[in-house]
């Protein structure tokens, strides 16, 4: 099978594209795929240290208001769909996968003129953009929340199937555990808050977890916590500010970005984190209890549709972003690190998500 998968900018739409093209892989292993992305986001790194051919492309989202700049991008992007038409000449795909976001524009439009089938995935309980633009299009769309099937009413077919992810639930020996641990340089023996913001970090989690680590709030657990490549300069020049030093607090293991995301959430006992829905899915099937800021949007709230699916079963709590500081975090987390019964039962709401069956 020849494949092309346009996934660009954050891990909620790449890493979906990546888990797809693995499964692919795993069922037809002489399969050729090829991922369409641009030269500014994470693509560039998780694309190729997956193992995957990387097309670079120029596109844009499209703004309403005029300006030179939103009128150069328009231009650039229907470029790009020339380009992508050219490759398809060549490359001759079987399909077209996108899972959304802008580079869905280019890569859909010629795609859809080239008559190629084409499938969409939306792993948000509230379609993107480009997932509602392209459904009337698309050959399949396929939807992480059975939320996301009532608003695509113009779609041929819609099928609830989740949204795919590398990560697993794993049995970790107290030993892997304790070797995980000990390579992170954390020795305490005390609860694990996992602390991250998605693929490119989050500001307000980052600056109310800094401040909850400086006034040394984390008395009855260990922190792991992920700031985002692009903030971790910031998150350790605050803490030098406060007479701290990154790599030497105690009970705190800082990092630009966890790797092996895998093993750190299935030793963790609580994380703190956005909702988008790749992250949903993950915490969902490794059965653990969360605190989740809600990324916030002014077109639509994605990420609060997304935690309030596990909210409304009891599975996780809500901070919304403008009310989030270190207090109210570190009350939240105060409340339930400490109950064991509390966490599992949180833990194992979350995971009756995940055997809902494809709809």
């Amino acid at each position: 099978m020849r494949v092309i998968i346009s996934a660009a900018g954050t891990g909620g739409h790449i890493n979906p594209g990546i888990a797809i093209a693995n499964k692919i892989k795993e069922k037809e292993p002489d399969s050729e795929i090829v991922f369409f992305g641009t030269n500014r986001g994470l693509e560039n790194d998780l694309v190729p240290r997956a193992g995957y051919e990387l097309k670079r492309i120029e596109a844009y989202g499209f703004k309403k208001e005029l300006s030179i700049k939103n009128i150069r991008h328009i231009l650039q992007t229907i470029h790009s769909k020339e380009e992508v038409k050219k490759f398809i000449d060549s490359f001759k795909p079987d399909i077209v996968i996108g899972t959304g976001g802008y580079i869905c524009g280019p890569v859909f439009a010629a795609a859809i003129s080239k008559k190629i089938p084409t499938v969409l995935h939306e792993s948000n309980a509230y379609p993107g953009k480009a997932v509602k633009m392209f459904a009337k299009n698309a050959d399949l769309v396929l939807v992480g929340f059975k939320e996301a099937k009532s608003k695509l009413t113009n779609a041929k077919k819609v099928v609830v199937t989740g949204t795919p992810t590398k990560v697993r639930k794993l049995n970790i020996s107290e030993e892997r555990k304790n070797e995980i641990l000990k390579e992170l340089g954390i020795k305490t023996k005390l609860p694990i808050v996992l602390v991250f913001g998605g693929s490119q970090g989050a500001k307000v989690i980052n600056e109310a977890v800094q401040k909850l680590v400086e006034k040394k709030l984390n008395k009855d657990y260990q922190i792991i916590w992920a700031t985002g490549p692009k903030q971790f300069d910031d998150i350790k020049e605050a803490f030098e500010k406060a007479d701290m030093y990154i790599n030497s607090i105690p009970k705190v293991k800082i990092v630009p970005y966890i790797y092996n995301m895998e093993e750190m959430m299935n030793i963790a006992d609580l994380f703190i984190c956005r909702s988008g829905a790749m992250t949903i899915t993950e915490i969902a099937i490794v059965g653990k209890p969360a605190i989740f800021i809600p990324l916030p949007s002014k077109s639509a709230n994605r990420q609060e549709d997304n935690a309030r699916v596990l909210e409304k079963i009891g599975a996780a709590k809500i901070i919304l972003n403008k009310e989030l500081n270190e207090i109210n975090l570190s009350e939240a987390i105060d409340k339930v690190i400490d109950k064991k019964s509390e966490l599992d039962e949180m833990g194992r709401l979350a995971n009756t998500i995940t055997t809902k069956k494809v709809e």
